[in-house]
């Protein structure tokens, strides 16, 4: 498996495979990431970055300047240890709680025009360990405030798995949508390859969905720990959560327009949010090369520029881009006169 360079080869035991990437509010990424930590996921294999990323510029650090590492790819395993049963217990639970994992995260997403080859190349090792099951994650943004518990919403590959799910642990079912990005493209893909899997979408307020959000990680992760068992501690993780809670707070204090008890947030303090934040945060660098790449598309296609604009209005960023948005129309206006 040349894609793939391997640090063990363990044996493993009906294992499901996690996969996650950065998205909003980094609930994927986060998840995936805490998990590995809590677990002690040991290292199994990696893909090499060279053929799916490229440098975009370089990086200052205590004013020197330096060209940064290009995005890792990493998997991990964890053997659940043996234990010993006494009674009875349903089949499906009894199932889940014997598997092992496999845990693929990467800290940015390849372009998309080299996301099926790079998947195909997560899913060999998939079908090396006879996977039989796949896992996402995602964010849901939703017209909730960022102190509410978040919901968790279910999206599975087969109605048969998606209704033992929810029959065992009542979820939220997202009946249509559609879920962007490698952490919702690659369950799609490995449905086509014949696995099953499942997404978990946590919710996250619309006003935040570019800051990190350790309560939407929380409550996937919680979902995932009644569906698998994992017995997972999510002290560091809910410490985390009230850690960003609070530094929201002080700024809706700021901007004197913290959530009223009487009513949601409205719209105009929403966008005045919106704007703050997006000062504060800075978007994952696999959108960022996918925003300049529609830029580069839209002055050769003006069809290019409503997906342009899609983009741009889902990370909540039209703003910073609004002049160069607007030079596409007059560029091609002058084009044609």
């Amino acid at each position: 498996m040349e894609s793939i360079i391997f640090s063990k080869k363990p044996k493993l035991k009906n294992p499901c495979l996690i996969v996650a990437w950065p998205g909003m509010g980094e609930v994927a990424f986060k998840a995936a990431t805490y998990l590995i930590e809590k677990l002690k996921a040991q290292e199994l294999a990696e893909i090499p970055p060279q053929d799916f990323f490229y440098l975009t510029g370089s990086v200052i650090e205590a004013g020197i300047l330096n060209l940064p590492a290009l995005p890792y790819g990493k998997f991990y395993y964890w053997k659940r240890p043996a234990v010993k049963r006494s009674g009875a217990t349903k089949a499906t639970s009894q199932k889940n709680e014997t598997s092992d994992l496999i845990i693929f995260v990467s800290d940015a997403q390849p372009d998309l025009t080299k996301a099926e080859e790079y998947c195909a190349i997560i899913m060999k090792l998939a079908k090396l360990y006879k996977t039989k099951m796949v896992i996402s994650f995602a964010a849901m943004p939703q017209p909730i405030e960022h102190t509410q518990n978040p919901g968790v919403w279910l999206a599975a590959t087969h109605k048969e798995l998606s209704e033992v799910i929810n029959k065992q642990h009542a979820m939220q079912l997202l009946s249509e949508g559609q879920i962007s990005g490698l952490n919702g493209l690659f369950l799609g893909m490995a449905k086509r390859e014949g696995f099953n899997g499942f997404c978990l979408l946590g919710e996250v307020p619309l006003y935040t969905i570019q800051v990190e959000n350790p309560r939407a990680s929380y409550a996937v992760l919680e979902a995932l720990n009644k569906i698998i068992n994992l017995d997972i501690d999510f002290s560091d993780l809910l410490e985390q959560a009230h850690n960003m809670e609070e530094q929201i707070n002080k700024l809706l204090e700021f901007l004197k327009v913290g959530p009223s008890p009487i009513a949601p947030i409205g719209e105009e303090e929403i966008e005045k949010i919106k704007k703050t934040l997006s000062q504060l945060t800075k978007l994952p660098v696999s959108v960022k090369e996918k925003i300049e790449k529609l830029f580069i598309e839209a002055k050769t296609d003006i069809a290019k520029a409503h997906q342009l604009k899609d983009e741009l209005d889902k990370w909540n960023v039209y703003r910073e881009y609004e002049d160069r948005f607007l030079d596409l129309f007059k560029k091609k206006k002058e084009q044609n006169n």
